[in-house]
């Protein structure tokens, strides 16, 4: 039986993974002590800051998302319950909705944001030199362009 992996390959795959999961969990745990919503929630909370009119389709935020479209519509549901967040329909085709940005929900994700990048900073950012960042920056940017489902270009 042919090895596709050796040591070095699998202590820098699992390593990837084991980081990326406790990052996340301690992410996650964060957000909701602090702020009270999800990992998804403070997603789609970054995407309609970031976007034009703070408003986006919300089948364009589960596109962008590791979510699926249910997964994001569910978030969006969760953040329109809290005031963070009106659903509004699309009357150009008049199928979808949009999600748009409170003025509650930019006060929430300002804060929020502010929690999560000093985690982050701690978590991540502080246990590599710049030199590394720019390293961990360019590995990164290999996989922009991948299409996950067939791991083609």
């Amino acid at each position: 039986m042919t090895t596709l992996l050796n040591k070095l390959d699998i202590a820098a795959w699992a390593g990837f993974v084991v980081t990326q999961g406790k990052v996340f969990r301690a992410i996650e745990d964060d957000l909701r002590q602090k702020a009270g919503i999800t990992h998804a929630e403070y997603e789609v909370l970054l995407r309609l800051y970031s976007s034009k009119d703070n408003r986006e389709r919300i089948q364009t935020l589960a596109a962008q998302s590791l979510l699926s479209r249910s997964g994001t519509s569910r978030a969006v549901d969760r953040l329109v319950r809290a005031g963070h967040v009106l659903r509004i329909g699309a009357e150009e085709d008049g199928r979808g909705a949009y999600a748009v940005l409170t003025d509650a929900g930019r006060a929430h994700y300002e804060q929020a944001r502010a929690d999560h990048l000093k985690l982050v900073k701690t978590l991540f950012i502080d246990r590599f030199s710049v030199d590394e960042r720019r390293l961990l920056a360019g590995f990164w940017e290999r996989f922009r362009d991948i299409d996950l489902e067939s791991g083609r270009r």
